[in-house]
């Protein structure tokens, strides 16, 4: 599949891509916040980290360049925290 192609399918889907993605970090945190240092950190990281690609790639097809910045700040940071869980840092 091309890129335009995929960028036609995410502006299709916009609204409810970017409603899966926010429930998905509302999820991760809550799964954080109710286990504590019990979390799956490196399933919470992934799943972190994914949410923050899908918004980042609306936020980007939208133009909005401050949702823009702040999802893809996510990514580094979820790129990070998968290192760290991992045990590659």
């Amino acid at each position: 599949m091309t890129l335009r192609l995929a960028n036609g399918l995410v502006l299709r889907y916009l609204k409810t891509i970017e409603m899966v993605g926010v429930l998905m970090r509302i999820f991760s945190f809550t799964l954080v916040s109710w286990l504590g240092p019990e979390s799956p950190f490196l399933f919470v990281w992934v799943f972190n980290t994914i949410d923050a690609v899908m918004l980042s790639w609306c936020s980007a097809l939208k133009k909005d360049a401050a949702y823009t910045l702040l999802n893809v700040f996510w990514i580094m940071v979820g790129v990070i925290g998968i290192s760290r869980a991992s045990g590659w840092l």
